[in-house]
């Protein structure tokens, strides 16, 4: 069967689909590395690492210097680090801080978010054009297109900043959202 599969015409087809899987697999190796997953992403590695010495095995045992298959292998690469990035989209893991500055009222802000069930912080602050409010929340990013709906609807002039999170430790978490490697915990 492994013969029938390394040999023309499916070897070149066979590396394009293995470089998608493994530069997917490295993108969300790297991504996890960047969240703190511990153990995905070594796992992650080592099945990328694996299925990249079997297509390079396959490369050098079958293919020669058939140009097809360098081909595959560099389209297999580019296309797998379009789907990594889209399946990293998907997954919008981790957790994002929105900062808000806004002239309005940031209690009133504040409270349309916790309605929304996010918990949010105000205090105030002086910008070039006088005071403000600045407003403060945690999300999940899965929820972070929803957050800024609700701060245009509030203040359709509010500036807000959004940064990833490393990690959280305590705090309040309302809506921060199901997260496939949650523990069934709100915050931390």
């Amino acid at each position: 069967m492994f013969d029938t599969l390394f040999s023309y015409p499916f070897l070149p087809f066979f590396i394009f689909l293995a470089r998608i899987c493994d530069v997917t697999l490295g993108t969300l190796r790297i991504i996890f590395i960047s969240k703190g997953k511990h153990v995905l992403a070594p796992l992650f590695g080592f099945i990328e690492v694996f299925i990249w010495i079997t297509v390079i095995g396959q490369i050098l045992e079958h293919a020669g210097g058939d140009v097809i298959c360098y081909l595959c292998y560099a389209a297999g690469y580019a296309t797998g680090s379009f789907v990594g990035i889209i399946v990293e989209e998907r997954l919008a893991l981790g957790t994002q801080l929105i900062r808000i500055y806004t002239k309005k009222d940031g209690a009133g802000l504040m409270r349309l978010l916790n309605k929304n069930k996010y918990g949010a912080t105000t205090f105030t602050g002086e910008g070039v054009e006088g005071n403000v409010s600045i407003v403060e929340t945690f999300v999940g990013r899965k929820n972070s297109q929803y957050v800024q709906e609700l701060i245009s609807s509030y203040d359709a002039s509010a500036f807000y900043v959004i940064s990833d999170v490393r990690s959280v430790r305590r705090g309040i978490f309302l809506n921060h959202g199901p997260s496939i490697f949650s523990r069934g915990r709100i915050g931390k």
